[in-house]
């Protein structure tokens, strides 16, 4: 139609449907995006909820147990992945665990109000209901452990050096020697790094797990020192847990489960191979 205008400007009648009709779009945007706003909130809070079952959650410190590792009111990352894929908790990781039988009787639990449980419950707050608590795996299944009054933390003979992270001034168990004994299958011995201040396994030898905390009761490794802001760092395992040595008595069992599975997997194979053979001897 312009071309019938010398002046090339459209008539005044195209233009206004023009307008109007890019207003509609934009006004139609808008009423799009507000009507998709519940479904991507409800997308966000999904993922949040996946990320805190499989993934990552956040815990709370309420007590002084981990000092000077963690401090009261710590917020910490829980890698809750690496479960999945059948890893198990290592000697010197601090982890996250469900209370095995009686070890947090009588301690008061926090009761929060509906829109923290509801945080929570998604993970974008900390656990407060739950039961939990936060210790070092010092020991494994397969391990001996022991420490003599006045002597140190000893696995499968050797001695740990432990000035990396247990409390300034503390013992490394005076207040409640212990051992020397073995961790039973699927079972850890944990202990807390301010050990004058910890209950942690060596005041629950006479429950019924004998102190042990049961492997399938970890929810899983604390990784990251998120909250407060000033605090923030990463949970490595100490160096003395690399000591050489140290892993001998564990290494002989690691290394022949994946033999016995091995030979396991290629029996049916050399036996049809064995039948194979056969068969084509008789039929020359």
């Amino acid at each position: 139609m312009t071309g019938d205008d010398p002046s090339g400007i459209p008539p005044a009648g195209e233009d206004s449907v023009d307008d109007t009709s890019d207003g509609g779009e934009r006004r139609k945007g808008q009423r799009s995006f507000w009507k998709e706003l519940p479904l991507l909130i409800g997308i966000a809070l999904v993922l949040a909820l996946l990320i805190k079952t499989f993934l990552v959650q956040a815990f709370s410190i309420p007590s002084d147990s981990m000092q000077n590792t963690l401090q009261r009111g710590d917020r910490v990352l829980v890698d809750k992945l690496t479960p999945w894929f059948g890893s198990e908790p290592e000697r010197g990781e601090v982890v996250v665990f469900h209370d095995p039988g009686g070890w947090l009787e009588g301690e008061p639990t926090p009761d929060p109000n509906a829109l923290q449980k509801f945080l929570s419950f998604i993970g974008l707050m900390p656990s407060a209901e739950e039961k939990d608590l936060i210790k070092r795996v010092i020991a494994v299944e397969g391990d001996t452990v022991e420490c003599r009054k006045g002597g140190p933390v000893k696995v499968n003979g050797k001695t740990l050096d432990e000035s990396d992270y247990v409390f300034p001034g503390n013992s490394a168990c005076d207040d409640q020697p212990f051992g020397p004994f073995t961790v039973p299958k699927d079972r850890l011995w944990v202990m807390g790094d301010h050990r004058q201040n910890s209950r942690d396994s060596r005041y629950h030898m006479e429950d019924t797990n004998g102190g042990f905390v049961p492997v399938d009761k970890v929810v899983g490794r604390a990784v990251v020192v998120a909250w407060p802001v000033d605090r923030w760092s990463t949970l490595s395992v100490p160096n003395t847990f690399d000591q050489p040595g140290l892993n001998a008595a564990a290494s002989v069992a690691v290394s022949s489960a994946p033999l016995a599975m091995g030979a396991l997997g290629a029996l049916p194979i050399v036996l049809w191979r064995r039948k194979r053979l056969t068969v084509g001897d008789t039929a020359r």
